[in-house]
């Protein structure tokens, strides 16, 4: 089998935050001491060899970046400080690249400059919509559904995650297309160009059914993550646990449920939308501050480096969730203008970060790691029933 190589790839990886990967001699430690790692994925050390190769086919039909939860274990056992969970961390910025055909997350990666103008530009065209064709400001009580009406928002909500999806789900498949291309057990490289062509790659539906679960399970639990922490780093997996849950309930709730979410009627505390939104609110603003604080610090390994892409992110969804907050406790003080106002900056900060992150930078990993686990199950089940 022939693969292409190119020489420059390592000094590529440095723009997606790759310093250290020239340092690994590949003595394998790193392997060693990840709980994750196996016999038919071992990893870091496979992807770091091929990223000091050059060997970009490679490292795009590899699965094992994905695999990888960054606990740090590996990074704080390497005897040549060669970081191989940030190297790790990295190649997951350069393939989320290679996957987007639109060819926007590698500006969001390499470049500063565009990320916050296209979030400056997504958030004020947002301002322009609202400055142009809001609903009446009443001031003698709070209306916001009259402001803005929840069924306008609702359709302009469920355009923009059919976009989204469109985005996200077109990379996703690129990637599925790329890992699922590799040999399977007793199969030549002529073989497994054939079945590449396939929809399914040519591996019988009957083996992606059987192991759906596995897709649901680690994205909604994030399980293997659990996995891979010492007893003493479990918060971090709990952290991770927290944010994606939360985001994702308040994601269901303003997308899909916002005609009961957005209402001037107020719930009462023990209804189930209210609890819903607490629960939503309490997770990201708790999870999302203690990854800030962490990063300011650098007390733990996996937050030492911090790509510019990762502070985007978190102050994106933090000052989202801030700004919902005090939506909540105007709409209760019955302050109408003052609702209405922060409705609107909510907007401008949510918005960016939902068309920008979702499909193209950090919020795409929670679709492509259980992906590449469900993936990687898949192809053991087929070996499985080759060894028969």
């Amino acid at each position: 089998m022939s693969a292409s190589v190119n020489p420059e790839l390592i000094q590529t990886l440095e723009e997606f935050g790759v310093k250290s990967a020239s340092t690994c001699f590949n003595c394998g430690n790193c392997t060693a001491v990840c709980n994750l790692s196996s016999e038919s994925v071992p990893f870091p050390r496979k992807v770091i060899r091929y990223l000091q190769l050059g060997a970009k086919d490679k490292l795009l039909q590899s699965p094992e970046p994905w695999l990888c939860y960054y606990c740090g274990d590996c990074s704080e056992t390497c005897p040549r400080d060669a970081d191989p969970g940030e190297v790790m961390m990295g190649l997951r910025r350069y393939l989320t690249s290679l996957y987007d055909w639109t060819g926007m997350s590698r500006l969001f990666y390499t470049s500063k400059l565009f990320e916050i103008l296209a979030i400056v530009v997504v958030g004020g065209l947002v301002g322009l919509g609202f400055y142009f064709f809001h609903g009446p400001m009443l001031t003698d009580r709070v209306a916001l559904n009259v402001f803005a009406p929840n069924r306008v928002i609702e359709i302009l909500d469920l355009i923009m995650a059919a976009v989204l999806s469109f985005f996200l789900l077109s990379n996703a498949y690129r990637m599925f297309s790329n890992v699922m291309s590799t040999p399977l057990p007793g199969e030549d490289e002529e073989k497994a160009k054939r079945r590449r062509r396939k929809l399914l790659k040519g591996i019988p539906a009957k083996f992606y059914l059987l192991e759906g679960k596995e897709f649901v399970l680690n994205f909604l639990t994030q399980k293997k993550f659990s996995l891979c922490q010492k007893r003493e780093k479990r918060i971090q997996w709990i952290n991770h646990l927290l944010i994606m849950t939360g985001y994702s309930t308040i994601f269901l709730l303003v997308v899909v449920g916002i005609r009961w979410f957005q209402r001037d009627e107020i719930y009462p505390i023990w209804h189930p939308i209210r609890l819903l939104g607490y629960y939503g609110t309490f997770a990201i603003l708790y999870g999302v501050t203690y990854a800030m604080i962490a990063r300011l610090k650098k007390s733990e390994t996996a937050y030492k480096h911090s790509h510019a892409t990762d502070w985007v992110f978190l102050i994106l969804l933090w000052l989202t969730t801030f700004s919902g907050i005090l939506i909540h406790f105007t709409r209760l003080l019955e302050m109408p203008l003052s609702t209405y106002y922060i409705y609107v900056i909510h907007l401008m900060i949510a918005v960016p970060m939902l068309v920008l992150e979702v499909p193209f930078a950090k919020w795409a990993h929670q679709l492509y790691r259980p992906l590449i686990i469900y993936l990687v199950k898949v192809r053991e089940r087929v070996a499985s029933a080759a060894s028969q």
